[in-house]
């Protein structure tokens, strides 16, 4: 369960997470993070979130943000407001760690998608990128489908795909949680 001050740390896409203020403390408006990014970490797969809005300040370092296709570098003091439904990614591309201020609002359960994802890193259970296999992906895009999506293929596409695939993953052991990761 994310608390003030968790520290979390995904070794598959080198990124630290301490959260400051969580879902649970702000009534659910607010996710405030602390995110530091190693040098040329790993850039994610472009994504959206359709019911949150997003925010990042860079404390120190350079971080790279893709909106819509567009690439820009975000250097130390500048603040980018991402609206809810426009696809991004963003990372650390430069030779030295970036640290942000990353607020989501607002929070729904996006605290329990980082801790599942970086526990299932943690566990040697994603690929060198952090993504873990498809039948696990199946369970976890849709348990999350309200605060991250895949960018592509389109959401009906992801939707139909992971329904036909959640039952095999059920019998083969897959959850979309993992009660170790998120208490």
């Amino acid at each position: 369960m994310a608390y003030p001050n968790k520290v979390i740390y995904n070794p598959a896409i080198k990124q630290k997470i301490r959260f400051v203020q969580t879902g649970s403390e702000t009534g659910g408006a607010l996710l405030h993070m602390i995110a530091t990014y190693s040098a040329a970490s790993t850039r994610p797969a472009p994504h959206y979130h359709p019911q949150q809005d997003e925010e990042f300040c860079v404390i120190s370092g350079e971080l790279t943000i893709e909106i819509a296709g567009v690439r820009q570098p975000v250097k130390q003091g500048a603040t980018v407001y991402i609206p809810r439904n426009t696809v991004h990614a963003m990372w650390n591309e430069s030779d030295g760690e970036t640290i942000i201020q990353w607020k989501v609002m607002p929070a729904l359960n996006t605290e329990h998608l980082l801790e599942t994802l970086t526990g299932l890193a943690v566990d040697g259970k994603t690929n060198r990128s952090g993504v873990p296999p498809l039948l696990q992906v199946a369970l976890i895009a849709k348990k999350f489908a309200p605060v991250f999506r895949l960018a592509k293929p389109s959401f009906a596409l992801q939707k139909a795909v992971f329904a036909i695939l959640a039952p095999l993953s059920y019998f083969l052991g897959y959850r979309p949680i993992y009660k170790k990761y998120v208490d």
